[in-house]
C-alpha cells in the first residue's frame, strides 16, 4: 500500500497533523497502539494565554489563540460537535503581593488580563482573602472526545494501524520509506514521551515531566469559569465535574498516580471549595516537554524522509494546531518554519 505519509502517534500532535494533511488532500496512515493513559488523553485541554507568577504572556499567544480557536471549530464542524468552549480564568490571589503584580499588569494594559468587577462574586463557592482577577480569553478543549472521534474516522477510512511502531522495521529508501507493506514519501513522528527512544531523534533535549490530576464531582460549583488558586480547577463536559491539577514531577515518571498528590490536592480542595465534592478518578501521564520549552518541528537534517512534531509539553492544546499546519505547509509548499521550533536548530546534534 502506497501513501503520501506515515504518522507515528495519535496524540494531539499526530491528530492535528493528520487533520491538516487530510484537509490538503494527502493520503496517510497513522500508526498508534491506543495505549492508556497518555498526556493528551489526561490533560484538561486548557488554553491559557498567561503564565507564571509574574503573569507573562505565553510565547506567540497572539498567533496561537486565534489559530487554535479556528482549528477546533473546523474539526467540530466536521463532526458536528463542539470541542472548544470558552471558559475565562478567575485567578484568586494567594497573597497581597500577587494581587499587586496582577494590578500592575492590568494598569500596563495587558491584553489578556482584567480586574474582575465584583470581587465578592465567588464568595459563596470559593474561599479567598485577597481578591481575584480575570484572564481572558481562555478555553477548555474536550481532548478525549476529539481524539476518540478522529481515531474512529481514521479507522473507518482504513488509515489507522493499531499496533506498536517498531523502529527496526523501518527501511529508509532513496525516494521515501518502507514499513512492512506500507510505502510512503515520508514518516512523521508524533510520539510524545516515546520520542526520547526514537533512533533518529533521541538526542534532542527533551525534559519529560509527569503531571497528575483528579477528576471530581462538585454539582454546586458553577461551570462558568476555570478557577485558579494554587492549582487549576477546570469544568468538564459532564455537568458538575471538574479537572483539578496539575503538578510537574521530574522523577518517578513511570510510577503512575501517587498518593501524595491525591492527599495534597484533596486538602487544597477542602480548603478552597465552599461545597462538598467527591473524587471520581485520579490520572497521571508523562508530558513530552523540552529543555527550551519550544517544540520540535520539521525534517531530519540528514534523513529528509523523516520528520517530527513533538515536544509541545503542557501547551499542546495551543501549540499543536499552529505548528501542525505550519509543518504541513512546509512539507507541501516548502514554507518556512518558526526558527525557535525548527528541529534543524539541532543539526549538529542530529548529525552525529
Amino acid at each position: 500500500m502506497n501513501v503520501d505519509f506515515l504518522i507515528v502517534g495519535q496524540g494531539i500532535a499526530g491528530t492535528l497533523l493528520s487533520w491538516f494533511l487530510h484537509r490538503a488532500g494527502k493520503s496517510f496512515v497513522v500508526i498508534d497502539n491506543g495505549a492508556e493513559p497518555t498526556a493528551s488523553k489526561v490533560a484538561a485541554g486548557i488554553i491559557n494565554p498567561v503564565t507564571g507568577r509574574r503573569y507573562h504572556t505565553t510565547w506567540k499567544a497572539d498567533e496561537l489563540l486565534p489559530h487554535a480557536e479556528k482549528t477546533y471549530a473546523e474539526i467540530g464542524a466536521h463532526f458536528n460537535k463542539q470541542y472548544l468552549v470558552r471558559k475565562n480564568i478567575i485567578d484568586f490571589f494567594p497573597t497581597p503581593g500577587a494581587r499587586e503584580v496582577f494590578v500592575e499588569r492590568v494598569q500596563e494594559g495587558h491584553t489578556y488580563m482584567d480586574a474582575y468587577p465584583d470581587q465578592n462574586h465567588f464568595n459563596r463557592h470559593i474561599r479567598y482573602d485577597f481578591g481575584c482577577g480575570e484572564i481572558r480569553p481562555a478555553f477548555v478543549t474536550n481532548l478525549p472526545a476529539l481524539l476518540a472521534d478522529w481515531r474512529q474516522w481514521l479507522s473507518d477510512k482504513n488509515a489507522l494501524l493499531e499496533e506498536d511502531f517498531v523502529a527496526d522495521d523501518l527501511q529508509l529508501e532513496q525516494e521515501g520509506v518502507r514499513y512492512g507493506a506500507l510505502r510512503a514519501q515520508k514518516i512523521l513522528f508524533c510520539e510524545g514521551p516515546a520520542g526520547t527512544a526514537n533512533p533518529w531523534f533521541r538526542l534532542l533535549p527533551y525534559a519529560l515531566n509527569k503531571g497528575e490530576a483528579l477528576l471530581i464531582e462538585c454539582p454546586d460549583l458553577p461551570n462558568t469559569h476555570i478557577y485558579k488558586k494554587g492549582f487549576l480547577l477546570a469544568p468538564l463536559p459532564v455537568q458538575g465535574t471538574f479537572w483539578a491539577g496539575s503538578n510537574y514531577a521530574w522523577e518517578g515518571l513511570n510510577e503512575g498516580p501517587t498518593e501524595a498528590f491525591r492527599l495534597r490536592t484533596v486538602q487544597l480542595l477542602e480548603a478552597t471549595l465552599q461545597h462538598p465534592f467527591r473524587v471520581l478518578h485520579h490520572h497521571a501521564a508523562v508530558r513530552p516537554a523540552t529543555v527550551e520549552r519550544r517544540p520540535f518541528v520539521g525534517l531530519h537534517p540528514v534523513h529528509p524522509q523523516i520528520g517530527i512534531l513533538n515536544g509541545t509539553g503542557s501547551k499542546g492544546t495551543s501549540l499543536a494546531p499552529y505548528f501542525a499546519q505550519q509543518f504541513v505547509n512546509h512539507l507541501l509548499h516548502d514554507a518556512p518554519l518558526t526558527p525557535e521550533a525548527d528541529v534543524r536548530r539541532f543539526t549538529r546534534l542530529l548529525s552525529k
